[in-house]
């Protein structure tokens, strides 16, 4: 226990010195572009920026699967011979519903229906009712597994979308079951970002209904979309969505050559350019409606089949507006509209002060835990002053490291690791007070004191790491910081305590060989 061989002292020695080298990125600049520099980031409230809290719509979710489930009865219903008539959804019962086209297929359409394939084992039951019809109703707890899917889905394209406009270290985090939090340090207007989360970029195709053109009731199976260049105009389109923009591969924004114009050019997966070959062959002559988000952006007229699976966007686009909307093309349509509930801009000047505040803190902390260990411990004091600068050296390495984002509570987890860790070296310098009260010898003192001393920090330690655990599992933003600090802090408190400290005290003891402790 009180012997430290050349290795060992020579492996303490290296890793505080990596942790300064680590540390100095933070303070200098980077001398030449590929030299790997890595530092820590400051969080939205140390840097300033902006903060979105954005809700997924849960009812649109459960009206797109109504939607689907009523265009996949229809299909299984005429691939069997089968006729029905008033086929309806409601969204909030969860249920389509429709009549047989003859009381006598009734079982047949019951058979055919329950037939049909699942997302999931359970996700819909098929009844007849006591009318003659049929409703199939969507199982909740298969609506809330794709709830939850709908959310993940959305964080990971919010995550795609933020990361193509440049934003440094943004945090997305979920909170509660239906609410996304989006945190963008050094974006200090957020509403070109705002604009681009809010889109959902739902592209899909459909034909054009001609005959219903002018009318204001277009038929079952019809709906009116507005125009996007002028949303005053409508056009009949057919609900069935003939080629889904989710088989979209690659976009692009680029100047249409005939017009001059920009453009959005776009290229379909191997499945899309089928769906789309074989629609516009079975069309020729028939309008296509290209809808975004609701909106016809156009309508052309099938000239010839279009087979190579790519196509073009045109309609008024600047430079930007083609830029945007290609980029959420790539990125992927949200399965579900985003809307912005709450939004916050932190100055730079804000961010500044609580830099200042959390440094003034954190320096007069440091200083007040010096002052009282060398008062109290003397020579030992110092030496467990020592252990604890290098353990504050090493927690800025290890958060520099991994490129970690700081914030005002992860500041607070530093100073509380620091007093964590003055706690320990004060545990092992009171075991040797005690010992020497007891008439030990100085050597016999410090082994029994850091042996004392030693089970005991290490079970303090092992709780208040599991603690901080489970806060970093189950918190989030702030609160996960704070708990990352601290368990860092943990480790790196081990460390300097039970090696770093124990090794200086160890090599004074072996130069000097005294016969009372300065304790």
């Amino acid at each position: 226990m009180m012997y430290y061989s050349r290795l060992k002292m020579a492996s303490v020695i290296a890793v505080c010195l990596l942790g300064v080298l680590l540390c100095l990125p933070n303070t200098l600049r980077q001398p030449a572009p590929g030299v790997p520099w890595r530092q820590i980031h400051l969080g939205l409230d140390l840097r300033g920026g902006s903060y979105l809290l954005m809700q997924v719509d849960m009812n649109s979710i459960t009206a797109d699967r109504l939607q689907t489930l009523a265009d996949g009865t229809r299909q299984a219903l005429l691939d069997k011979g089968l006729g029905y008539r008033n086929i309806t959804t409601d969204a909030k019962a969860g249920t389509v519903s429709f009549t047989p086209r003859d009381p006598s297929e009734r079982d047949a359409d019951l058979k055919a229906l329950r037939a049909m394939p699942m997302v999931v084992p359970g996700e819909f039951a098929v009844d007849g009712r006591a009318d003659g019809g049929i409703v199939i109703t969507l199982s909740p707890d298969a609506m809330r597994r794709r709830a939850a899917e709908a959310v993940t889905q959305s964080i990971e394209i919010v995550r795609r979308r933020i990361d193509a406009t440049g934003a440094v270290d943004p945090q997305i985090t979920r909170q509660g079951d239906d609410r996304i939090i989006v945190e963008l340090p050094g974006v200090s207007d957020p509403e070109h970002v705002k604009k681009l989360l809010g889109t959902t970029a739902k592209m899909t195709f459909h034909m054009v209904q001609d005959s219903a053109v002018g009318s204001a009731a277009p038929g079952p199976g019809v709906s009116l979309l507005p125009l996007a260049s002028d949303p005053n105009q409508t056009l009949p389109v057919v609900d069935h969505v003939d080629v889904d923009g989710s088989d979209l591969t690659n976009a692009g924004a680029a100047i249409d050559q005939q017009t001059g114009e920009w453009a959005v050019n776009f290229s379909f997966d191997s499945a899309g350019a089928r769906a789309f070959a074989e629609t516009t062959r079975a069309n020729i002559g028939r309008r296509f409606a290209i809808v975004l988000d609701n909106k016809v952006v156009q309508a052309p007229v099938i000239r010839s089949a279009i087979t190579g699976g790519n196509g073009q966007i045109t309609g008024g686009f600047d430079a930007q507006s083609a830029t945007d909307l290609a980029l959420l093309l790539r990125a992927g349509a949200l399965p579900a509209p985003l809307s912005v509930i709450e939004q916050r801009s932190i100055g730079p000047s804000l961010g500044a002060d609580s830099i200042r505040a959390g440094m003034i803190s954190l320096a007069v902390g440091f200083m007040l835990v010096i002052l009282f260990m060398a008062l109290f411990y003397g020579r030992f004091g110092w030496y467990a002053n020592t252990a604890l600068l290098a353990n504050l050296v090493l927690m800025v390495a290890i958060l520099s490291l991994f490129q970690a984002t700081l914030t005002l509570p992860g500041m607070a987890g530093m100073l509380l690791t620091l007093g964590m860790a003055v706690d320990a070296n004060i545990l092992i310098n009171e075991r040797i007070r005690e010992e020497v009260a007891r008439g030990r010898t100085a050597l016999a003192a410090m082994q029994a004191g850091f042996e004392r001393a030693t089970s005991t920090i290490l079970d303090s330690n092992a709780t208040a790491l599991l603690a901080h655990i489970m806060l970093f599992v189950f918190g989030s933003g702030p609160v996960q910081n704070f708990a990352l600090t601290i368990m860092i802090g943990i480790v790196t408190t081990l460390f300097t305590t039970l090696l770093l400290s124990r090794m200086l005290m160890v090599r004074w003891y072996a130069r000097t060989r005294p016969s009372i402790l300065p304790v």
